[in-house]
């Protein structure tokens, strides 16, 4: 283990509503993060891992959304969500049993139905994939944890720091085009981000200042996150 995962990082154009939407959706607390940027906190005593921070960029959104979350939903049907403002994208049909909603600024996320003895809320965090079992290896590799291969989906179980049931890579047939919207960050157990970069991580940014204070790197399949070295004691 080189690294644990630290917690998720959602652009957008309207930081304030896309964290008020999103506290909803997952009973959260919706915080100022400074200059302009929001982070939306759980409400239970739950691992800060779950937090996420929502950053306000320039940029819109185009493409398909390649990193999202799974909720698992406390009704029958996700109305509750529809309500707060979720838009339907796709029910239910054949084999696939959730359904497919937008936030307010187009990011899909899915929706499954309730479930005896589990409780509501994110419980996978999902990525496109073009080779699932070399993404959930090399992840797997970096912040420890299991690997299971299906046919078509490589999950990491029990990865250092991570809040969720399971790290999902998803087989899809076009490779990744544009930055993503949603990331993650890890801590490295390390003072810099080396060893990543040994084990085939690309290094895109450097730390820029004292605000700045991390590394963007990204990962095989040229999806980006950033790299906290731990912060000094004493």
């Amino acid at each position: 283990m080189i690294a644990r995962f630290k917690d998720l990082c959602l652009d957008a154009a309207d930081p304030l509503a896309l964290g008020a939407f999103w506290a909803r959706m997952l009973d959260g607390d919706v915080a100022d993060a400074g200059d302009d940027d929001t982070r939306v906190d759980p409400r239970s005593a739950r691992s800060n891992a779950e937090s996420i921070w929502v950053n306000k960029v320039p940029e819109p959104r185009v493409g398909k959304t390649r990193v999202h979350l799974d909720l698992r939903l406390a009704d029958a049907d996700p109305a509750a969500l529809l309500a707060d403002g979720a838009r339907l994208v796709r029910e239910p049909g054949g084999e696939a049993t959730w359904w497919v909603l937008d936030d307010p600024e187009g990011n899909e996320f899915c929706a499954f139905p309730a479930r005896d003895g589990t409780r509501p809320g994110p419980f996978e965090l999902v990525v496109d994939s073009t080779d699932p079992a070399a993404q959930a290896t090399w992840w797997a590799g970096v912040v420890g944890g299991t690997v299971e291969h299906e046919p078509s989906t490589s999950s990491v179980a029990g990865a250092a720091g991570f809040p969720w049931e399971y790290w999902v890579f998803v087989a899809v047939p076009e490779p990744k085009t544009v930055k993503n919207r949603l990331h993650w960050d890890v801590d490295l157990v390390d003072p810099e981000p080396m060893a990543l970069i040994a084990a085939g991580a690309t290094l895109l940014r450097e730390p820029l200042d004292e605000a700045h204070w991390w590394w963007v790197l990204a990962d095989p399949e040229g999806n980006e996150f950033c790299a906290f070295a731990p912060r000094p004691t004493g």
